[in-house]
């Protein structure tokens, strides 16, 4: 740290009072044990020790309020130093979460996406499987999406998409992982639900679908989504319970579209 001009004034001055107070010091301490310097002093010798006592503790004194003089003004920078310090962290760290937010979710549906999507159902299958309890995969493909873009333009296919995602996640809970994997397709994970609850679990999700109407105009664009289920089998992989769900997904698709296969 620099000091400038007015603070080495004062440090010289600080350092010249201390070393005054100790001159004064040791010619008291001289005086104290020699009593023939103490006999040659023309004043009466309690008084002239009296004196340099008073003069000690006034050097003292003041060296303590030069000391202040010098170090309030930099204790008063660095706190503020370190006050911008935190200000900066504080928004570093907000940064860092906004970053790694923007790097697992979906920038226009607000979903998380498939990188997220892969380490949940990871993590999932592991501690679920751990314990024996059921982990759900619902993979959902918005049908003739093409078409509605092709209609009415990207800006509207947009908007199916952000209604889509709103639709299932006001739909599924707390716990279920909600992903746009890409285009128009989704994906669930749904732990901890039975077989038969989970299909009726993924109707629910389709009827919710199929009931949505995103208005463009005078025009009301409706959609529907084909859905293929797989519930995980105990040690599987992800990959392998993906690929089920996406050929369950693939027979939807074939057998007519908005609708369920497993």
């Amino acid at each position: 740290m620099r000091l400038n001009k007015a603070e080495l004034i004062v440090l010289v001055l600080l350092v010249a009072l201390l070393c005054a107070a100790g001159f004064v010091f040791e010619w008291h301490r001289h005086l104290a044990s020699d009593p023939t310097t103490v006999a040659a002093v023309p004043v009466v010798p309690d008084a002239y020790v009296l004196w340099l006592y008073r003069g000690a503790m006034w050097c003292l004194g003041l060296a303590a309020f030069v000391a202040a003089c010098l170090l309030l003004p930099i204790v008063r920078e660095q706190q503020r130093e370190q006050g911008k310090l935190h200000i900066l962290a504080d928004v570093l760290r907000r940064r860092s979460k906004e970053m790694e937010r923007a790097a697992l979710t979906d920038p226009m549906t607000g979903l998380f996406n498939r990188r997220y999507f892969d380490e949940a159902l990871g993590q999932f299958l592991t501690e679920f499987g751990r314990r024996g309890r059921p982990v759900g995969l619902l993979i959902l493909d918005l049908d003739h999406f093409k078409r509605i873009n092709d209609t009415y333009g990207h800006d509207v296919g947009d908007d199916v998409l952000k209604a889509v995602a709103g639709c299932l996640t006001a739909f599924t809970r707390l716990h279920d992982v909600v992903s746009r994997l890409g285009g128009e397709e989704f994906a669930v994970v749904v732990p901890d639900m039975a077989a038969d609850d989970l299909t009726a679990f993924a109707d629910r999700l389709r009827l919710a679908v199929e009931r949505l109407a995103i208005d463009v105009g005078n025009v009301r664009v409706r959609i529907t989504v084909s859905i293929g289920l797989a519930l995980a089998e105990p040690g599987e992989a992800t990959a392998s319970l993906y690929k089920r769900a996406d050929v369950a997904l693939y027979l939807a698709k074939e057998a007519g579209r908005n609708r369920i296969c497993a």
